[in-house]
C-alpha cells in the first residue's frame, strides 16, 4: 500500500501557488499547486525544492494506487468521490509545465468544439463576479475584464451606470434540484425577472436530471417545468459543461449590453420590467431555512430529523401556518 497523498500549506509568503502536494513516487515528488484538488478546472503545479520538516498539513488522503505512465502520473485514492486524478508533465516554451487534472476537468477542457476568441459584439466586457462565488468563471480565454464584488442577485453580471443590466445564476444539476425541491426557486426567479435580462445556466446536460439519486428525478423535472412556465422571461439553460457555459455567458452578456443600449438610445428608457417586490409579493412569504424549520417544528411538537432533508409534510405545515 503506497503512502498517503499529503497536502500542506506552502510556507512561501506571497506565492500564487498556496499549497504543497507530496506524491509518494520517485522518493516523494513535491509540487506547488494552486488548489487542493482539480474540481472545476485543471490545476497548474510547479516543482518545489522539497517537503518542509514542519509542514502544516491540510489534508492526508489514503492512496489505492499511484503509477507513472509515460509523461503522466496516475493517482487513485481510496475514497468514493473525487478519487481519480492525473498529473501531466509536459514542456512549453522551453520550461516544464505540470497540470493536475481529473476525468471531469479534462472533459470540460475539451468540449469537442473550437470556441471562438472574438470579442462579444465587438466589445471588451466588464464582468462582475459575486464575491461569494467559490469557483468562479475566469473568462481567461475571452476578451473580458473581471472584478469581484457582492451582487444582490445572480453570480455574474454586467452593469451600465452602476445598474445591473444582465445577470446569470450558475448551477449544477444537484444544486438546481435542491433549489427547486427546497421551495427557493420561485423566489430566485422572481428576483431575476425584475432585471432587464437574466438567465440560469446549468453546467450539465438535461439528461443528468434523470440521473439524480434518491428518486428525485421526476419531481425535479416537474418542478423545473413549472418554474420555467411561471417565469418565461428567465431562461434555464443546460449547457453540457463548464467551458460551454462560460462561453455562452460571455456572448450573452455582450448581446444584453448591446440590446440595452440600443433600446435606451431609441426610446430614452430602459426595458419594461416588473419590480422585484411586486413579483415576490405574489409568491407569499419566503421559505425558511432548514434550521428555522427545525426550530419551528419542535416548538409545536412536530418530529423532525436533526440532519438531512426536511420532510415535505413539515414544509407544507409551515406554509399552511404562514399563509
Amino acid at each position: 500500500m503506497p503512502d498517503d497523498l499529503l497536502i500542506a500549506r506552502n510556507p512561501e509568503e506571497g506565492s500564487s501557488l498556496p499549497y504543497l502536494i507530496r506524491i509518494p513516487i520517485d522518493g516523494g515528488l513535491v509540487l506547488k499547486a494552486r488548489e487542493t484538488w482539480p474540481r472545476t478546472s485543471k490545476v497548474y503545479c510547479h516543482r518545489a525544492t522539497g517537503w518542509p520538516d514542519d509542514a502544516e498539513i491540510v489534508e492526508r488522503l489514503p492512496i489505492r494506487t499511484v503509477s507513472k505512465r509515460g509523461a503522466a502520473i496516475d493517482l487513485v485514492l481510496t475514497r468514493q468521490r473525487e478519487a481519480r486524478s492525473q498529473f501531466v508533465l509536459t514542456r512549453a516554451r522551453g520550461r516544464e509545465m505540470i497540470f493536475w487534472q481529473s476525468a471531469r476537468t479534462a472533459k470540460q477542457a475539451r468540449p469537442q468544439v473550437s470556441l471562438p476568441t472574438a470579442r462579444a459584439h465587438g466589445q471588451v466586457l466588464q464582468i462582475v463576479v459575486d464575491s461569494g462565488e467559490k469557483y468562479p468563471y475566469k473568462f481567461s480565454h475571452q476578451q473580458a475584464e473581471v472584478r469581484r464584488q457582492r451582487l444582490t442577485v445572480g453570480d455574474y453580471a454586467v452593469l451600465e451606470d452602476d445598474e445591473i443590466v444582465g445577470t446569470v445564476e450558475r448551477k449544477t444539476v444537484a444544486d438546481l434540484s435542491g433549489t427547486l425541491l427546497g421551495g427557493r426557486m420561485d423566489y430566485l426567479l422572481a428576483d431575476l425577472a425584475a432585471l432587464p435580462y437574466a438567465a440560469v445556466v446549468v453546467e450539465e446536460g438535461y439528461s443528468k436530471v434523470f440521473k439524480i439519486p434518491g428518486g428525485r428525478s421526476t419531481s425535479t423535472a416537474e418542478a423545473l417545468a413549472e418554474a420555467q412556465a411561471r417565469f418565461p422571461t428567465v431562461p434555464i439553460l443546460f449547457l453540457e459543461n463548464r467551458s460551454l457555459a462560460q462561453e455562452w455567458v460571455y456572448r450573452w452578456f455582450g448581446a444584453c449590453l448591446t440590446e440595452w443600449r440600443t433600446r435606451r438610445a431609441n426610446t430614452g428608457i430602459g426595458a419594461d420590467i416588473a419590480t422585484a417586490p411586486e413579483a415576490v409579493a405574489q409568491l407569499g412569504p419566503r421559505p425558511p431555512s432548514a434550521s428555522e424549520l427545525r426550530v419551528w417544528a419542535r416548538a409545536r411538537g412536530i418530529e423532525v430529523p436533526d440532519r438531512g432533508r426536511i420532510p415535505h409534510t413539515v414544509r407544507d405545515a409551515w406554509f399552511a401556518a404562514h399563509g
